[in-house]
């Protein structure tokens, strides 16, 4: 049984907007799209205030509005929704698990391109176990067009991660450009006077461990371009970096919860609120 993409809506420019990428993946993979709202519990005090039933009113028009644009403007498209009795956390994390995918709307950092993803964004996108698309509004095109950026660690590759930049590059007929970062210790920015430079050491070795690393890839989707390229500094900095032109970022969250609550890791926090493309966050063991 093929799964539906869900994305939750909340009724703000950015959700939609990740409605619209999300009806545009789900035409290329062939499956649908399954529209929830999980609306944030109204405290009692305001809720005295409001007209009867009115924030459910305004909450199913603006999901039937959606859904009936999607549908117009993809014609064959099929198209469902939901709305969510428990709040939106519990609700988005119950619906993802259900789903191929999961899709949530980024709001941009004022001028500077990036996301400002919410608690209730980032915790559902520490907590899923299916991957999850951040869509950032008003970054021009819906799906735009580019390679496919995927960070990987050439000491611990995960399939997971590398598959799903692989299959997604494959739909889009796009190259990918997969990118190690190596982070080197702090006696290395001492200077040529103290420490020998060590980068034209490291990258010849490096590189062809992540060109080896890459071969089953290659053969598993011999239709797919495959770039490699190692850098020298911070991954997160990197992959923001290697974003500006990209139609999608990948990268990786190890499926691991603290005292705290659920925990994405530095490099994804990075890249998922400075990233100006949607970022694909795939979690792993």
């Amino acid at each position: 049984m093929t799964r539906n993409i869900v994305v939750g809506l909340d009724g703000t420019e950015q959700a939609n907007t990740a409605a619209e990428w999300a009806a545009e993946e789900a035409v290329l993979r062939g499956t649908g799209v399954h529209l929830v709202y999980a609306k944030e519990p109204v405290p009692e005090t305001v809720l005295s205030l409001m007209p009867r039933g009115s924030d459910d009113a305004w909450a199913e028009e603006t999901v039937a509005r959606t859904a009936a644009g999607l549908r117009e403007r993809h014609p064959g498209l099929s198209v469902t929704t939901r709305m969510l009795p428990a709040g939106p956390v519990p609700g988005l994390v119950a619906a993802a698990e259900e789903s191929e995918l999961l899709v949530l709307g980024s709001r941009a950092l004022g001028s500077v391109a990036g996301y400002l993803l919410g608690s209730v964004g980032l915790t559902v996108a520490g907590a899923v176990e299916r991957p999850v698309v951040l869509v950032r509004a008003g970054s021009g095109s819906i799906a735009p067009s580019g390679p496919v950026v995927v960070g990987t660690d050439v000491r611990q590759p995960v399939d997971a991660v590398l598959g799903f930049a692989f299959e997604e590059a494959a739909r889009r007929d796009a190259p990918v450009h997969v990118v190690y970062a190596e982070q080197l210790p702090l006696f290395a920015g001492l200077g040529p006077a103290m420490v020998p430079d060590i980068r034209l050491a490291l990258a010849p070795e490096i590189e062809r461990s992540l060109e080896a690393l890459l071969e089953p890839w290659r053969a598993k989707y011999p239709d797919v371009e495959a770039a490699a390229r190692v850098t020298i500094g911070s991954a997160g900095l990197e992959l923001v970096q290697a974003a500006g032109d990209a139609a999608l970022v990948v990268v990786g969250r190890r499926m691991r919860h603290t005292a705290l609550g659920s925990h994405i890791g530095s490099v994804a926090h990075a890249v998922l609120h400075h990233s100006p493309v949607p970022v694909a966050l795939v979690p792993h063991a």
